[in-house]
């Protein structure tokens, strides 16, 4: 895949958000673009309607693909739509996911299941069903939005949430070595906390135990009532949620083993950057002491 050579796509969570966003980018830049959006027919017509005028307006290949990456029968019938469609897949981006808002501690074991079922095995479902294509071309680009808060400032009431996006960091990071010599790319997008132009805090889920929710309230009911502003606070007003859109199409048209580990996009500056670029060469240094150098990609922040 050269820098001038559309892409082929497959996005999740393209219903809303980052997810809305990146398809419209990638599309606008004259990749074909599949939108990964779950109950396409009813709960989220709105969202395929709106993303139908959008390519119909631009003239871009934009198209969405019913995927709900909590199933994976839904996985494997999501690519084998865009296989029969356009015969390749080049990239994945693994960019389905939830936010939950209150204490840990009143949070059903169930809920966190379900939100690492959406953050976390959704992303190996879908590889499951991508990968045997992208192996056997020798080449691809898998791209997983992460979390700031998966290594920088983590305030509290959002503990499920990190925990999530750290479990999903981990698997990410495992893969960027296993499959670089397949000729397979791994990119992680790391968004700080965008408190606007994502409905991420608004749709934020809530804990199935308001008894145990209500035991915080005599002593941290302000402070979570507050939260979203005191996040606000600590972001410029001008920041953009489109720039994590521009810096996925950024990493889809950088030459293949050119592409960092780790791309931040933090307004707030958390330092997970900071924190991450140690993590990441600690681990190049134990890779070159162990033999392994030739998985530390050409070109990466490693």
């Amino acid at each position: 895949m050269t820098t001038d050579t559309p892409r082929t796509i497959l996005v999740t969570g393209a219903s809303s958000g980052f997810g809305a966003l990146t398809v419209r980018a990638l599309a606008g830049s004259g990749h074909t673009v599949y939108a990964g959006i779950r109950q396409a027919a009813d709960r989220n017509a709105a969202a395929v309607a709106s993303l139908d005028h959008y390519a119909a307006e631009h003239g871009v290949r934009l198209y969405a693909v019913d995927l709900d990456v909590t199933a994976q029968d839904s996985a494997d019938a999501a690519v084998a739509r865009v296989l029969a469609a356009e015969g390749r897949l080049d990239v994945v981006v693994h960019n389905a996911g939830h936010m939950v808002s209150g204490p840990a501690e009143a949070f059903t074991p169930e809920q966190l299941a379900e939100l690492y079922d959406v953050n976390v095995l959704g992303a190996q479902r879908l590889n499951r069903a991508a990968l045997p294509h992208l192996r056997d071309r020798g080449e691809g680009l898998l791209v997983w939005i992460g979390s700031s808060s998966t290594r920088g400032g983590c305030p509290p009431f959002l503990g499920p949430y990190f925990a999530a996006k750290a479990a999903m960091d981990a698997p990410a990071v495992s893969y960027a070595g296993e499959l670089v010599r397949f000729g397979i790319d791994t990119a992680i997008v790391v968004p700080g906390a965008f408190t606007s132009g994502t409905n991420h805090f608004l749709h934020a889920g809530t804990p199935a135990d308001t008894g145990r929710a209500a035991a915080y309230d005599e002593r941290y009911g302000a402070l979570l009532t507050g939260l979203d502003e005191r996040l606000a606070a600590l972001i410029p007003p001008d920041a953009d949620p489109a720039e994590v859109a521009a810096a996925v199409v950024r990493l889809v048209e950088l030459p293949a083993g050119r592409r960092p580990l780790r791309t931040h996009v933090d307004p707030a500056a958390d330092g997970s950057e900071v924190v991450s670029a140690v993590a990441d060469r600690i681990r190049a240094e134990f890779f070159r002491r162990a033999g392994l150098d030739d998985l530390l990609a050409t070109g990466s922040s490693l």
